[in-house]
């Protein structure tokens, strides 16, 4: 599989380390909700389909990516850097 960088172009995703779904939204630091804490830590879905992920491109730029992939069929559809999908509000 090949994933866009936006700096650096295609690289071979053996360069870059997943961090995981890029929707989740972290609790605030001074939230005691214990339990929003475990959902964001520890649960996920594992969906099949279309989803945005985060990478890092820890084999070249190190920049943090979000990237719009198929679960199932690995097909990439694009990627943008992190901080300008957060600014878009969609990571």
């Amino acid at each position: 599989m090949r994933i866009p960088c936006p700096v650096c172009g295609a690289r071979p995703s053996e360069e870059f380390t997943y961090r995981g779904d890029a929707r989740p939204v972290r609790p605030p630091m001074d939230s005691s909700d214990q339990g929003a804490w475990v959902d964001y830590l520890f649960f996920r879905d594992d969906e099949r389909g279309r989803i945005k992920e985060q990478w890092q491109h820890t084999g070249g730029c190190r920049a943090w990516i979000v990237v719009d992939r198929d679960t199932a069929t690995h097909a990439v559809h694009g990627s943008e850097l992190a901080r300008d999908a957060a600014e878009g509000g969609q990571a």
